[in-house]
């Protein structure tokens, strides 16, 4: 008897030790959060810019309620958990409506710039030491060196920008709680949260897509574009959370404006300057500092 527990705690400390470590997991959200909305953007011209929105949402409802069903964690939410989802799935839908006007707008580079910024004092709050406080400030300068943009020149595609990184701050705050709430798993509110979000858009955005439901080429791009951009991203920031303090995840997300960037310039041939370039390595810089 004894042995049999010995054997099947080793093999499970086997499998602990199999399991991808937490930052492994943002990487792939950071290059699936740009790749996504850079194939978005080739979609403009075949499907208005909230057509795609409502088509990314969508598509990531649909895989969510098909894999993991999960209206049936609802019996395990109390109102507080149920109302903190539907604030999400609200959350989620506002931000990509606003992320995508903006995009249209701005490069993607500058509009993931600006997304980062009010998650610095997100960052902020877990500094503790002057280590930690010089990682912050690296990123900071990588984001404002990244950050060129002159402000009269598109100041709808400025606003819309910052509307969405304050609901990118809020879309953190909100993934951190479901991920770390006991009774349902962060996977599972994520698909909640989507469900939510999917009759949210549909008010704003659902009249734009309308048009392109009969067009089978652009709802296979519609669907490719919400997989990449609203399923594995997102979901890899939950098993992220799940195992990262959230000021630590919120210091790496100081990654995102360089993977745009890099994505920009494959996808979107949107080339940086010097010193575009020089924010990026501030960034990753400042990533590699933090501990």
């Amino acid at each position: 008897m004894v042995s049999r527990a010995l054997s099947t705690n080793h093999v499970g400390m086997a499998v602990a030790r199999r399991e991808p470590p937490p930052h492994a997991y943002f990487v792939v959200s950071a290059v699936f959060h740009y790749l996504g909305p850079a194939f978005a953007v080739l979609l403009f011209a075949r499907v208005a810019v909230l057509g795609v929105a409502w088509l990314r949402i969508a598509t990531a409802a649909l895989v969510f309620a098909a894999w993991r069903r999960p209206w049936r964690a609802l019996v395990r939410l109390d109102g507080e958990g149920r109302r903190v989802l539907v604030a999400w799935g609200a959350v989620l839908a506002a931000m990509n409506c606003c992320f995508y006007l903006a995009i249209d707008r701005l490069p993607l580079g500058t509009v993931a710039a600006i997304e980062f910024l009010p998650v610095v004092g997100l960052a902020a709050l877990g500094v503790r030491s002057w280590r930690n406080a010089a990682a912050l400030l690296l990123a900071v300068g990588g984001v404002w060196a990244l950050t060129n943009v002159v402000l009269a020149g598109e100041p709808l595609g400025l606003a819309l920008a910052f509307a969405n990184a304050v609901l990118f701050a809020a879309y953190i705050v909100l993934a951190d709680r479901v991920a770390k709430t006991d009774g349902v798993g962060g996977v599972d509110g994520l698909g909640l949260a989507m469900l939510v979000a999917a009759v949210v858009v549909t008010v704003p955005a659902g009249w734009a897509a309308a048009p392109v439901l009969g067009d089978p080429v652009a709802l296979a791009a519609g669907a490719g574009v919400g997989i990449a951009s609203s399923v594995v991203p997102y979901v890899a920031d939950q098993l992220a959370l799940a195992r990262l303090p959230r000021a630590t995840y919120s210091l790496m997300v100081a990654l995102l404006p360089a993977t745009a960037t890099v994505i920009g310039i494959l996808v979107l041939v949107q080339v940086p300057s010097p010193q575009e370039a020089l924010g990026v390595a501030l960034v990753v810089a400042g990533v590699a500092l933090h501990r």
